[in-house]
């Protein structure tokens, strides 16, 4: 039989699909903020911020939301060749398919968008683009200088944040949106949400805020961390209800299960 913690575990498996997005404060405000910026005389917008902070997740809610309304086009996972980024951009731009043994001239391309200024403005969505080369970075930035491509584009934050300071960010991106961890109160939130959206109101009412203090303590309220822990701990309570059912309680939360966790994720020494 089935355990019913399958189900449960199953709503932390870190995902950007729009059906998984869970509606925050501090989310909507970012979303805002990025919305408003597309309506600037932006020629790109940084969106910027550690792993699992939600970058891809309000990329993603832009682009349906806005694909019915004007010209956007979202790259969900980086297009590494250079030759097959163009040839996307092009396609995406024409609507024309371009055969795989021809490449796009990027000069061509240049001139084409140039001749498109004051017509169209088209917007792309970029993830991850701190894995692009700095020669398809320049050739990027040379299609956003046209004014008809305005380019959204995602970078992980770093220690030391070079990559920020490089001169070409600096001169080229005029709006910069900086996402961070969730605080304990929209941790609590986001999972209550996460569990109540998919029917689990049982599930919710065990988890509370001393639990959440709990899982902030080493996930400091990142998204991709805090789903990464979820998942393992509802992982836990399936092998003990599959194995072991008198140790399990739907009335509250198993403070032995949490650590646990922690430790199978080597959060704490065993």
């Amino acid at each position: 039989m089935t355990s019913r913690f399958e189900n449960v575990k199953n709503i932390f498996i870190d995902s950007v699909e729009r059906n998984n997005y869970v509606e925050l404060e501090s989310a909507q405000h970012n979303y805002k903020l990025l919305e408003k910026s597309l309506d600037k005389p932006l020629k790109m917008i940084l969106l910027f911020g550690k792993p699992g902070t939600g970058k891809s997740m309000l990329l993603n809610k832009l682009y349906h939301n806005l694909k019915e309304s004007r010209e956007i086009h979202y790259f969900d996972a980086p297009i590494l060749s250079e030759k097959e980024f163009l040839r996307r951009v092009y396609e995406a731009i024409t609507d024309k398919a371009v055969p795989n043994e021809l490449r796009v001239n990027f000069d061509g391309l240049l001139r084409f968008c140039q001749k498109l200024k004051g017509e169209r403005e088209i917007v792309f969505l970029l993830d991850e683009c701190q894995l692009y080369s700095e020669a398809l970075m320049e050739k990027i930035r040379l299609l956003s200088d046209t004014r008809v491509i305005k380019f959204v584009i995602t970078l992980h934050k770093t220690e030391n944040e070079d990559i920020i300071a490089k001169q070409h960010f600096k001169t080229r991106i005029w709006e910069v949106i900086e996402l961070s961890n969730a605080s304990e109160d929209d941790l609590y939130i986001y999972i209550q949400k996460k569990l109540i959206q998919k029917g689990f109101v049982e599930i919710s009412n065990m988890i509370k805020k001393k639990h959440i203090r709990f899982i902030y303590t080493y996930t400091y309220g990142n998204f991709r961390e805090s789903n990464k822990f979820l998942y393992t701990l509802f992982d836990i309570y399936e092998y003990f209800d599959e194995n072991r059912p008198h140790k399990v309680s739907t009335e509250k939360l198993s403070k032995k299960f949490l650590e646990m966790t922690a430790l199978k994720l080597g959060y704490i020494d065993g």
